[in-house]
């Protein structure tokens, strides 16, 4: 059985329009894969400094099919709204 995959995210949005077309294009792909939204914002409180303001946690079945969507045409294109609209870090990361 493979372990599960997992996006794990941690931005601070610049511009709000721009992040949410992001959000809207994300669907699609996200959906696609099955991915699973764990986290999605919320309240955020930061022990050791970090200033990220936005946190995301998305489960897929596997490791595989997590990074198989970030590099799938879908994502990619809505990548760019993200990338214009935010900075941060993103990680795929393999479950226990």
């Amino acid at each position: 059985m493979s372990k599960k995959g997992y996006w794990v995210v941690m931005l601070t949005v610049t511009d709000a329009e721009g992040y949410q077309r992001y959000r809207e294009a994300i669907g699609d792909a996200i959906s696609h894969f099955g991915g699973r939204y764990l986290v999605r914002g919320g309240q955020v409180t930061n022990p050791e400094g970090s200033d990220f303001g936005r946190h995301v946690v998305v489960e897929f079945d596997s490791y595989e099919t997590a990074l198989n969507c970030y590099r799938s045409q879908g994502y990619q294109t809505a990548l760019q709204h993200r990338v214009a609209a935010s900075t941060g870090h993103f990680a795929t990361v393999e479950g226990a």
